[in-house]
Formats: structure tokens, C-alpha cells, sequence
């Protein structure tokens, strides 16, 4: 897979996914390629966004790859460019699988737009790496998704597992080993709210209870399911650790550290919350676990 496009212009975000490489298997991608890649970057030094004093031009994980632009006509330009030097290597863009998202504005995007010839459709939310890229920049939706995969893992070990005669240790290992990895993939860059963080309470008290064997009429509080299970409530701080180890000049450590200029105005409204200010969160209630209070 190429990857992914993105564009940022005073706050309006686009996001295109585009092609695989149908001519080359994963492990197979020219080192060609790469080189071809990075020359594209360094000629069209106009594409890229810029974030306080950063600017980012690409991001990218293993084959997976992010182009930013702060325009439209930028992003149709660099895609051609990419299409063709592909071409050329013999790789080809799969056009039924290449989309384009409009993050939190979507005031004058066409339904449709053409590169090459070829119609790229925008929509409102795809999957990218396993989760839920939603027009809106919140993590509500892939919450519900994870949540509803999660239900259905829980529901196919009902009878053979949770109704078994194993030990309460030996299912919560299970549970911790094979289930909340299902519901926390991804979560490391959710941004919660609080509606968001009580789904997210109520899904782990919903498994829980099943593996107790609790029924739905029996009231029992929340605190004691925890007390019965010994489980902590989630938290995803782990990715902030892993970006903070980072070298100064990684992509993800930049883009966490940098400030806005300071002439630069948010728009009207609320603001969302920000995946920082989740992390500070849930290290202030780890800290208030840890000690006690």
C-alpha cells in the first residue's frame, strides 16, 4: 500500500488513502522506490503543512505512507506525480480503494474529484490501520466499533469459557490476554470525552460481569466488580512514553512537542479535547491510584 494523503489548511484537514502496490507483494517493494519517494518530497518542497515553527511533509508506518498538503490542487498535483514514477517501476494505483476525507470542515469539498481521469470519492469515515478515521477528528466511532468487535469476541466464549468451571485468575488472564487487546487496538491516539471514557467503563463492566457470571437483574455497584476483580480502569498512556523516548527529531515527537504560532486564532466553538490532555488525565487518576486517594 502507498498510503495515505493528507492536507491541512487553518484548521481544515483532508486525508487521502490511496493505492496498493498491485504489483508487488509487501516484501518485495523496490529499494527503488524509496529513493524515487524521497526525491518526490525534496522537488515538490511546496507540499507539506506547517505547525508553529514544524512543517510535515509525510508521515509514514512500515508501506503505509501519509502525504500533507495545505491544498487541494497541491494533493491532485503530488498523487499524479506519484502515479506516474510508480508507473514506471511497474506499480499501479488501485482507484476503487483510493479515497479522500475532509477532517472537521467540508464546506466547498466536491463529492468527486478526478485525478487522471480516475473519480476519487470523498467520504466521511474509513478504516486506516485497523481504525476508524472519522471527518469529525473524534474517536467515537472507532470506540464503537472496537466496542461492538469486542462484544462479539465476548459472546463467542460465553458458553465455553465465562460459563466454565475456571478458576475467576484464569479468566481474567484470558480476558487480559485475548480480549482487551481486541478493544484497546488503536486506543493509544484515542482523544476521550467524557461520554467516550463512560463507554469505554461500561463495555469493561459489561465483560467483566460476564465473567462472573453476574446477571443483569442482580445489582451489584461498579466499585465492587472492580474490587472482586482486582482490574484497573483503562487508561492509554503507553504510546506518550514510547514518543517521549523518541529521538528530538521523530515526526511523532515534533508534532507532540510543537506550539502554534503565536498570532494563530482556533475557531469558533468549543474545542475538542486533545489526545494530550487525555494522557494528563489518566496519569492524574494513575497517580491518584497509586496513591490511594
Amino acid at each position: 500500500m502507498f498510503g495515505q494523503v493528507g492536507l491541512t489548511a487553518h484548521g481544515l484537514k483532508l486525508r487521502l488513502v490511496f493505492a496498493r502496490a498491485v504489483c508487488w507483494p509487501r516484501t518485495h517493494l523496490p529499494q527503488a522506490w524509496i529513493g524515487c519517494w524521497t526525491g518526490l518530497l525534496n522537488l515538490n518542497c511546496s507540499i507539506g503543512v506547517a505547525f508553529g515553527q514544524s512543517s510535515f511533509t509525510d508521515l509514514y508506518f512500515a508501506d503505509d505512507v501519509s502525504l500533507l498538503a495545505e491544498l487541494l490542487e497541491l494533493l491532485v498535483h503530488i498523487l499524479e506525480t506519484i502515479t506516474s514514477e510508480a508507473a514506471s517501476l511497474g506499480l499501479k494505483v488501485n482507484w476503487q480503494k483510493t479515497k479522500v476525507q475532509a477532517l472537521v470542515c467540508r464546506e466547498d469539498m466536491p463529492l468527486i474529484i478526478k485525478v487522471q481521469g480516475q473519480d476519487v470519492m470523498v467520504v466521511e469515515e474509513f478504516v486506516y490501520l485497523g481504525s476508524v478515521i472519522h471527518s469529525s477528528t473524534r474517536s467515537t466511532c472507532d470506540i464503537s466499533r472496537r466496542s461492538a468487535i469486542t462484544r462479539a469476541a465476548m459472546q463467542s466464549l460465553e458458553n465455553q469459557t465465562w460459563r466454565s468451571w475456571l478458576a475467576i485468575s484464569t479468566k481474567l488472564k484470558l480476558y487480559n490476554t485475548c480480549i482487551l487487546p481486541i478493544f484497546l487496538y488503536g486506543s493509544d491516539c484515542w482523544a476521550i470525552s467524557k461520554t467516550d471514557a463512560c463507554k469505554i467503563d461500561a463495555l469493561d463492566q459489561w465483560c467483566l460481569r460476564m465473567l462472573l457470571g453476574i446477571k443483569w437483574y442482580q445489582v451489584i455497584r461498579n466499585d465492587d466488580v472492580r474490587r472482586l476483580t482486582k482490574q484497573p480502569k483503562l487508561t492509554a498512556i503507553i504510546l506518550f512514553g514510547y514518543i517521549m523516548r523518541m529521538d528530538d527529531n521523530a515526526d511523532a515527537k515534533r508534532i507532540l512537542l510543537a506550539s502554534p504560532l503565536a498570532d494563530w486564532k482556533r475557531q469558533l466553538g468549543r474545542p475538542c479535547i486533545m489526545w494530550l490532555s487525555t494522557v494528563q488525565q489518566d496519569l492524574i487518576w494513575l497517580r491518584t491510584a497509586l496513591c490511594g486517594g
